[in-house]
């Protein structure tokens, strides 16, 4: 029998139609929720994603701003705009797009963005605290609730879906970045389950799969995960989009064999892409919150 199709547009087009009255709801108090992205270079692909984001901010009524810089910029420059942004008002939200050109240090900038408008999440501060949340009460409902990185807000949004219980289950994570598999683990754990996190290291790493109740798979290699890997009746979320020599895409699993052993799995694309969009948007309406109850 094949899996269920878990199916990422759908679900941020539901998402999306929450999101849109609260932002009205909002404006009409007098806070626009206002999103920044800063572009540095012209790679192709970065160009893309920051228009898809745009597009998605206008249609929920979320204001946007775009800022580009050349390839040759300093990382000085690139730090002075961050710094104009931390201190614009009118921005709730700050975006510095992936990758950053060779010569402009990535680790400093996107720690420059300050907390209360880090809506990718990955300000030290805001990891820490998601790292060391007990209870996903801690996270999304606590008095200032945390911007939690978008892709692994996805990835959760996706598993409540199919309405299998995260809590008590045994969950692997294939992927240690701190962009998905760091922040997804911790997500997991925070739901309650029994995580482990694997790699490309990781010894037998089949074995370890089919253990998995709830598989997130962001190892960045396509096709690594085959159905004879994956544990009967599983949840299947593929995070991968890599693009083939011979062209068109696929992920990190592979959704031919994969879906015949699967209860769930993602498309790619179709999966976890639009789920990343929408939960920016959501962000951008958190830390428009956030800043209200700080004023």
């Amino acid at each position: 029998m094949s899996a269920q199709i878990l199916d990422g547009k759908a679900l941020a087009a539901e998402i999306r139609g929450k999101i849109k009255p609260e932002v009205d709801a909002l404006k009409s108090a007098g806070v626009w929720p206002g999103l920044a992205t800063l572009l540095v270079g012209e790679n192709p692909a970065s160009q893309v994603y920051i228009r898809s984001k745009h597009k998605a901010c206008q249609e929920v009524g979320i204001r946007s701003f775009n800022l580009t810089l050349s390839q040759s910029s300093t990382n000085a420059e690139v730090m002075r705009k961050v710094e104009d942004l931390n201190a614009d008002p009118q921005v709730h939200g700050i975006l510095v797009q992936l990758p950053l050109p060779l010569q402009i240090d990535s680790n400093a900038v996107l720690s420059l963005i300050h907390p209360d408008k880090d809506v990718d999440g990955f300000h030290p501060q805001n990891l820490g605290r998601l790292f060391s949340a007990k209870d996903a009460r801690d996270i999304f409902s606590a008095a200032k609730p945390i911007p939690v990185p978008c892709t692994p807000q996805g990835v959760i949004a996706l598993i409540h879906k199919t309405g299998v219980p995260i809590a008590g289950r045994n969950a692997v994570v294939v992927g240690r970045s701190v962009i998905v598999g760091k922040p997804v683990f911790s997500l997991l754990l925070a739901h309650h389950a029994t995580v482990t996190i694997a790699h490309s290291q990781t010894p037998n790493l089949a074995a370890v799969c089919r253990d998995a109740d709830l598989l997130v798979v962001a190892i960045g290699i396509a096709n690594k995960i085959t159905g004879n890997m994956v544990k009967p009746g599983a949840v299947v979320v593929d995070v991968g989009m890599n693009r083939l020599a011979a062209g068109g895409l696929c992920g990190d699993v592979d959704f031919e064999t994969a879906k015949e052993t699967a209860g769930w799995i993602t498309p790619v694309p179709g999966g976890v892409g639009p789920m990343t969009i929408v939960m920016l948007l959501q962000n951008t309406l958190l830390l428009a919150k956030n800043s209200c109850v700080a004023a």
